[in-house]
């Protein structure tokens, strides 16, 4: 269903804003006109007549009344803020499930609800960017990742160390020169775990972008199915242009480019910047409320996603 929201919501607008637009031009001069023949037969007519005679239908009234509420949401969801949730923990230790977050929509270009053609630039992705995409092998998913390869940028991924040749433009020739080691360091090991592995948590410096990241030490990297670029060993992409490489922050539980490939441009949605709500759900099978209803709310995570 949240796939079609857009669409639905548009043919909503569409819709009410054409029930409205043809009561204005067609109906309700109409009314006007059959109010004026009615006064100038009985010049006494009572107000109570007089509204009966201008009354719009049931159907205009409820178009007139929902339109302007359904186009500006309509607007405020397609071109600048959309709420998204937090469903795996793939972006952990930035993201929990249960956040509930905003996507800016206008990070990287204005583009139409339905086919999402770009109306207007407005930006393109940098790295580090937490990233909404429409999910590349099922469009109709929404994933959320974290940039780590531009166009041209050469990324390398073994031992869970993250390695990074930035496409050369002429002006980084001393950067882009040869693979660099991406600088982490270790904050602590243990407040996050795993099938009961304490995870260890590093603080991450990728490009401008100071974030943190968990790694499992216990569980291997999954070469066997990393994605397989043709002319390069296993673990080493080339990003092609206009197209990114993307990663999870929960390095060993994540799905993402290592896996699957990249995400073209056309696919961005938006930049994550902020956490509006977070909610927890600790609830137990066993408990006389659904699992599905929050068991709190935590408010110290509300704010600003880096």
């Amino acid at each position: 269903m949240a796939a079609y929201f857009s669409i639905i919501l548009v043919l909503a607008t569409l819709i009410t804003g054409l029930i409205w637009l043809y009561d204005l031009v067609f109906l309700a001069p109409k009314r006007k006109a059959q109010l004026a023949l009615a006064q100038e037969a009985r010049p006494d007519l009572d107000q109570a007549t007089k509204d009966g005679i201008l009354r719009e239908s049931a159907i205009v009234e409820t178009a007139h009344s929902v339109f302007p509420v359904i186009a500006f949401v309509m607007v405020l969801r397609s071109f600048i803020y959309e709420p998204f949730q937090i469903p795996s923990g793939s972006m952990m230790p930035t993201l929990l499930v249960g956040d509930f977050i905003l996507v800016e929509k206008f990070s990287y270009g204005l583009r139409d609800p339905v086919w999402r053609t770009k109306l207007v630039e407005t930006g393109e992705a940098e790295r580090g960017d937490v990233a909404v995409f429409k999910y590349p092998e099922d469009t109709r998913i929404d994933y959320i990742k974290r940039v780590v390869g531009l166009p041209g940028d050469t990324v390398i991924y073994k031992n869970k160390q993250l390695w990074l040749k930035p496409a050369c433009d002429g002006s980084n020739q001393a950067e882009c020169a040869a693979p660099y080691l991406v600088h982490r360091s270790e904050l602590n090991r243990g407040d996050f775990v795993q099938d009961g592995v304490p995870l260890i948590e590093y603080q991450e410096q990728l490009g401008k972008v100071e974030h943190h990241i968990l790694i499992n030490p216990m569980r291997p990297d999954a070469t066997a199915y990393y994605y397989d670029q043709a002319g390069l060993p296993v673990g080493e992409w080339i990003v092609p242009e206009g197209q990114y490489f993307v990663m999870g922050d929960n390095r060993d539980n994540s799905k993402d480019s290592r896996f699957w490939g990249f995400v073209p441009e056309a696919n961005l949605v938006g930049k994550a910047v902020a956490i509006w709500i977070s909610f927890e759900f600790d609830r137990q099978p066993s408990d006389w409320l659904p699992t599905w209803l929050p068991s709190g709310v935590r408010f110290n995570r509300i704010g600003g996603i880096v």
